[in-house]
């Protein structure tokens, strides 16, 4: 493919979240998250590995915006840590935590980087898990509280606010499979969170908007799914439908058009009755936002392996869907075990635009981890490189088709816990030791700062 060139004022960033790099897990009042606990309770997580120092961005992160401002970054995608805020997800802010965050946004601003804040990547304080987490409606209107008081402290300085990164990972990874924090295991809760989830979303923007200026954006970050059959049947096909309810439209759905999909509530039906669904509830979540954020990494293959009900061993983040499978898409893989396939991303942009057309798109999260190995002369990771070129020019194929697509933040900026996989997987374009926290940067980060320097991709 010949060079391309991506429009005047495309937005080029990365991506990192709290408890994935910060470290200092029990500095300045920080309290405990549920991914401490979790973390901290044997099984869990690959090699025992905690969150407890990570990259040590909460020491380091002067250093680590002066590596944005090297790397050219125009902006920066970042979650606070709520425990940091309220320690037991209720109360007064802790001075503390917010004094650090209003440090690192400054600090953003003198080298001219735009903050893109997240009030949530699925550190749930742990008092709030304790009296029922996402599963209890309550949390919702604590999310609410938590976030009038990091926008009332924090708006005049960040212009882009995201409540919440991923809520299917939250219910279904953390509430149903068991893979994530909490680690439930129960199908049924995991169906309420997600709507406590969404309905948090709501309530947050409401108190988002009374406290930030006018100016501010607000918007939500959804992992969307390219789901397709793995064979062609009418079984497949079914398949594909009801994964495809549960990843995407269980979320697009209340968000841009005020309801949850009839097919989705009756698949669940023996699950739930979903009288957790309050009235008012659907117009709070459908409240209109400035902005979607779509994180994107692998496509979904699936078939049908016989009657619904059929059991599949051990718990499933996909309720109501034990006798779907899930099929290995053929093709380079990254160390995760993840097809890679740009097209999924293509598949997802345009269909959120063909179908609901909501609001201005951002892709992000998008990147792979590969098995990165640090030599002398630095570390050579052209599979990462291939792999961002290739969903690129994607993005720009869209743009160019007339999809609202207004930047890219690339997963992730920094080498990081990589939840249950621990330090594992390295995700980063630059590369972090974690016993001497030395940043080196791999050949995907010199090459991702060209492509921002040159605002496009060179034939090469």
């Amino acid at each position: 493919m010949t060079g391309i060139q991506f429009p005047e004022g495309f937005v080029w960033g990365a991506a990192t979240a709290a408890y994935q790099i910060e470290g200092a897990h029990d500095v300045d009042g920080r309290g405990p998250s549920i991914w401490d606990t979790f973390s901290h309770t044997p099984g869990r997580v690959a090699n025992g590995d905690t969150g407890d120092v990570a990259a040590d961005h909460y020491r380091r992160f002067r250093d680590d915006v002066a590596l944005m401002a090297d790397m050219g970054l125009h902006a920066y995608r970042f979650s606070v840590s709520w425990p940091r805020i309220q320690p037991t997800g209720k109360g007064p802010a802790n001075a503390a935590g917010l004094d650090h965050y209003e440090r690192l946004v400054d600090e953003l601003a003198a080298h001219g980087i735009e903050p893109m804040l997240t009030l949530y990547h699925w550190d749930l304080p742990q008092e709030l898990e304790d009296s029922g987490g996402w599963g209890a409606r309550d949390t919702a209107a604590r999310f609410a509280e938590y976030a009038e008081l990091v926008g009332a402290r924090l708006g005049d300085r960040v212009p882009v606010w995201t409540t919440l990164n991923e809520p299917w990972c939250s219910a279904f990874l953390g509430y149903s499979s068991g893979e994530h924090a909490p680690g439930r295991t129960d199908p049924a809760l995991a169906l309420r969170a997600a709507h406590h989830l969404l309905l948090a979303h709501g309530l947050g923007t409401q108190a988002l908007r009374a406290v930030l200026p006018e100016q501010a954006k607000v918007s939500i970050t959804l992992n969307l799914s390219s789901v397709l059959p793995a064979v062609t049947s009418a079984a497949a096909t079914n398949a594909v439908r009801r994964i495809d309810g549960l990843a995407n439209r269980l979320f697009l759905d209340p968000l841009f058009r005020g309801h949850y999909p009839v097919d989705v509530l009756r698949d669940t039906a023996r699950l739930t009755d979903w009288s957790f669904v309050l009235p008012a509830d659907l117009a709070v979540i459908a409240a209109p936002v400035d902005l979607l954020g779509i994180n994107y990494y692998t496509p979904t293959l699936v078939d049908s392996v016989g009657p619904a009900g059929l059991p599949v061993d051990g718990p499933s983040p996909w309720p109501g869907c034990r006798d779907v499978r899930f099929v290995q898409p053929p093709g380079p893989q990254t160390a995760m075990g993840w097809a890679i396939d740009a097209q999924g991303l293509r598949n997802v942009v345009h269909r959120v635009h063909d179908q609901y057309r909501p609001v201005p798109l951002m892709i992000t999260e998008n990147g792979a981890a590969f098995d990165d190995e640090l030599g002398v002369d630095g570390v050579r990771d052209d599979e990462r490189i291939d792999y961002l070129r290739d969903h690129l020019e994607v993005v720009h194929e869209a743009i160019t088709h007339g999809v609202d697509l207004r930047g890219y933040f690339v997963w992730s900026l920094l080498d990081n816990f990589e939840w249950a996989y621990g330090y594992a997987k390295r995700f980063g374009i630059v590369h972090v030791d974690y016993q001497t926290q030395a940043r080196v940067w791999k050949d995907s980060a010199h090459w991702y700062r060209k492509v921002i320097q040159t605002n496009g991709i060179d034939e090469e």
